[in-house]
């Protein structure tokens, strides 16, 4: 880990450098047997955008933007790259958005990106919907918590009917656990990166470096529509993964195989 630069990152494996851009809050939890699968055949870079790996934040969190997470990743490549190669990228759910606006910012030294699941909802047909979905839960984590907010967010993102429950008395001045991943995630990261707006016309452009990965599990659930749409939209390759939107932790070993193919695959000379 480099000292002076203002994110966390891990290092580990040898070979390309593959960055791992993780979901939720950018915390990565949970994705050691994928990356330790990973890291057989590549310098597997996992970015930590609010270093959460190293313990609490020192101060609140705040709202987060899509575009600051992707230029300290761009920052992060510049810093680990040797001299003349370049980067595969793999991101999955908010991570899956930092990656496509990294590609569409800085594609300079990107040789691949695999974005899983990104949650943008602003390219569904029921764009508004969905953005008062996420409003919603976002407003039910600063009020009533991380439980219930994230009741509200899997009713959503399965499609159910969502009645909420009968407000307890007890959550008044309640610590709502806005400052753990998950809070941190619902109440800071979700509403920003749900919404933001991809830039499609130039990832059309770029769509011989760009796939789009779906869970096998996940399909007719939100993040699952909005990889197929994605891909429509960009021309990219659109790949089903093993598991749901957590399939890199549930299938990590399939997960990874699966990856690393797609991802070193042949593909058409970029115009």
């Amino acid at each position: 880990m480099s000292d002076h630069l203002p994110y966390a990152h891990d290092v580990r494996g040898s070979g390309p450098v593959l960055l791992v851009i993780p979901g939720g809050a950018g915390h990565p939890m949970g994705l050691e047997a994928v990356t330790a699968r990973l890291a057989e055949r590549f310098t597997v870079v996992t970015y930590d955008p609010l270093g959460l790996s190293r313990g609490p934040l020192d101060e609140p969190a705040g709202d987060q933007q899509v575009e600051a997470w992707s230029d300290n990743a761009h920052r992060l490549l510049e810093a680990v790259l040797p001299d003349g190669e370049s980067a595969y990228v793999f991101g999955t759910s908010s991570g899956g958005i930092v990656a496509l606006d990294l590609l569409a910012r800085h594609p300079e030294r990107l040789r691949r990106v695999v974005a899983h699941e990104p949650p943008t909802v602003e390219v569904l047909p029921d764009a508004a919907r969905q953005r008062a979905m996420v409003g919603e839960v976002d407003e039910i984590c600063r009020t009533e918590g991380v439980g219930p907010a994230m009741a509200r967010l899997n009713a959503g993102l399965e499609y159910r009917t969502w009645t909420p429950p009968t407000p307890s008395p007890r959550l008044a001045g309640m610590d709502t656990g806005t400052d753990t991943p998950m809070g941190i995630f619902l109440a800071h990261v979700l509403r920003p990166f749900a919404t933001h707006t991809p830039d499609l016309d130039t990832l059309k452009r770029l769509s011989s470096r760009l796939t789009l990965g779906a869970g096998r599990d996940s399909r007719h659930q939100l993040p699952h529509r909005t990889a197929v749409l994605l891909a429509e939209h960009s021309g990219a390759d659109l790949v089903e993964f093993p598991g749901g939107h957590l399939g890199c932790l549930e299938h990590p070993v399939e997960f990874a195989d699966l990856l690393a193919l797609t991802l070193t695959r042949p593909g058409p000379a970029e115009s």
